[in-house]
């Protein structure tokens, strides 16, 4: 029996494939072609590719299963019964990255100008509930057109189903937005409604009304690029988290962020294999205490110093520079930083930055990753712009989500932490866990030049000379700082757990995160979604 399976196998490879098999086949890659050959010509010559070729680029090998291949349109009216739309312009189903599940969609510019309609949003929404049923992170690569007017309302209340489901999954799974061409009108609320929103430079566009309307109802003339390009949404909008180079660069971007995330909020971020010691010591950063107060630098360089293997990927680089946010590991673990950067505004907070801030705090308190906060704050950016813009609602946020968060808290006070802003940077009694300062830390009500002219006003007056006067206020101000704005002065009163040393903050941090690690149960915190700030 077991020689006679070979003559059988060869009998039957040698046989016609049945009718209905080659029918079927040849169906399936009808469908999987896409739209006709001088379509995806064109989007080729964009340096674009096809929707199918992106969903291979980002997952891992042969780990894809589609859904709904030969689902269509119903829709009839103006010609679209004669039409060949496949799969309804969308490319729908799950599949792996790095080897953890994924669900995703890749809308088809090629078909119908990837244009959204009732079937169209069907396979996206049944993707979406898979996601969240199976607690799996879902990915959208959007390249639309936006409604496709051919079926009227059906094609609007096929977004309203999606938003649905944006809001339903927030703060329950991750969700990323990829802008890989246009995205107009109220397609645009989609990623906005998703964690992280990822463009591509010169191919991404985004915006509510076109140029032409624009032109039309101001008289503004702005082209596609200046209007809702992704230079514009990463840097002036901040509706755009990572801009990228090409689609091939912005596969790698995202791969990067899935691996510092977990599935869902029942689960921790994995934890990777650390080559680098948790006991480093980091003298480099010794140079802080040498540091003038008002002179600037780059919090980047303190956070390569804490970080394993000096890796700092981080979020919204381009936006609100002034505040700095991120992921880096430590000890393996992931670890979500945000950190005044005193190269832009002094470190100073305003509305940009802490909508910037509040949204990736409530992001990290919904999937359990612990918050890292370098505090360099001399308060809040002042003036008319900021106070009219509501800097007082927007700072209430800041306080609002480092409140409300119950992961695990860190902050380390670098160098200035003053009144208001103090507060706000996950001060000890805002319910940071562990808050260190550092032996150059200066922890006050303001800066003590500021509060002598206030407190001394009379003495300072009544000098006879100006030199007498500003050796006066240096006096003062010394006196000031050592009595009032010392981190000793404050460790004293339990602000403070600790002054530490610049090179033991990696190691301080490390151990802190370790002994907070069984703070909060994942899955156990309520869920408050993560609204756009």
């Amino acid at each position: 029996m077991i020689e006679e399976k070979p003559a059988k196998d060869k009998r039957r490879k040698g046989r016609e494939t049945p009718p209905t098999l080659r029918q079927m086949r040849e169906i399936i890659e009808r469908a999987m072609e896409g739209g006709d050959p001088a379509r995806v010509q064109a989007q080729k010559a964009k340096g674009k590719l096809t929707a199918r070729e992106r969903v291979h680029y980002l997952l891992d090998e042969d780990s894809f299963q589609e859904l709904d291949l030969l689902a269509a349109t119903r829709c009839d009216e103006f010609g679209l019964k004669d039409k060949h739309i496949p799969g309804d312009g969308v490319i729908t189903g799950l599949g792996r990255i790095g080897g953890r599940d994924v669900a995703i969609f890749s809308q088809d510019f090629t078909v119908l100008g990837g244009s959204l309609g009732l079937q169209h949003a069907k396979k996206i929404c049944k993707v979406m509930d898979l996601a969240y049923e199976n607690r799996i992170p879902v990915i959208g690569l959007l390249d639309s057109g936006g409604a496709r007017i051919q079926e009227g309302v059906d094609s609007l209340d096929g977004y309203a189903e999606i938003f649905y489901r944006n809001v339903k999954c927030s703060g329950v799974i991750p969700q990323i937005s990829v802008i890989l061409g246009p995205c107009a009108g109220g397609a645009v609320y989609s990623p906005a409604l998703t964690d992280f929103v990822f463009m591509v430079d010169g191919s991404s566009n985004m915006f509510v009304t076109g140029p032409e309307v624009v032109k039309a109802a101001t008289g503004e003339t702005v082209t596609f690029e200046e209007l809702g390009g992704g230079k514009t949404h990463s840097a002036k909008s901040g509706v755009c988290q990572f801009l990228a180079n090409s689609e091939q660069d912005c596969f790698r971007q995202v791969k990067e962020l899935l691996s510092f995330l977990p599935q869902n909020r029942w689960e921790r971020p994995a934890r990777i294999a650390n080559p680098d010691p948790v006991r480093r010591t980091t003298p480099l950063l010794e140079a802080m205490c040498e540091v003038d107060p008002r002179k600037p630098y780059r919090v980047h360089h303190i956070v390569w110093q804490i970080a394993d293997e000096h890796k700092f990927f981080e979020v919204q680089d381009r936006f609100a520079k002034n505040i700095v946010v991120g992921f880096i590991r430590m000890g393996g673990d992931t670890v979500g930083v945000v950190a005044n950067n005193p190269a832009v505004k002094a470190g100073a907070l305003d509305i940009d930055a802490s909508n910037k801030a509040s949204r990736f705090i409530r992001f990290l308190n919904a999937f359990n990753i612990p918050i890292l906060t370098l505090v360099d704050v001399p308060g809040y950016w002042p003036g008319v712009t900021q106070e009219h813009g509501g800097i007082i609602r927007h700072g209430a946020k800041l306080l609002h989500a480092y409140a409300e968060a119950t992961v695990p808290k860190v902050t380390v006070v670098l160098r200035k932490a003053y009144g208001g802003a103090y507060i706000a940077m996950s001060s000890k009694y805002l319910r940071g866990d562990f808050n260190f300062a550092l032996p150059c830390a200066e922890i006050a009500v303001m800066g003590p030049a500021g509060a002598i002219e206030i407190l001394h006003s009379k003495t300072i007056k009544a000098a006879k000379t100006p030199e007498e006067a500003a050796k006066l206020r240096a006096e003062l101000t010394a006196e000031y700082k050592a009595k009032f704005a010392s981190p000793y002065q404050t460790a004293s009163t339990g602000s403070v757990d600790e002054v530490i040393e610049p090179s033991q903050i990696r190691h301080k941090v490390a151990r802190a995160l370790r002994f907070l690690r069984e703070k909060r149960r994942p899955g156990e915190h309520e869920n408050r979604g993560n609204i756009p700030l």
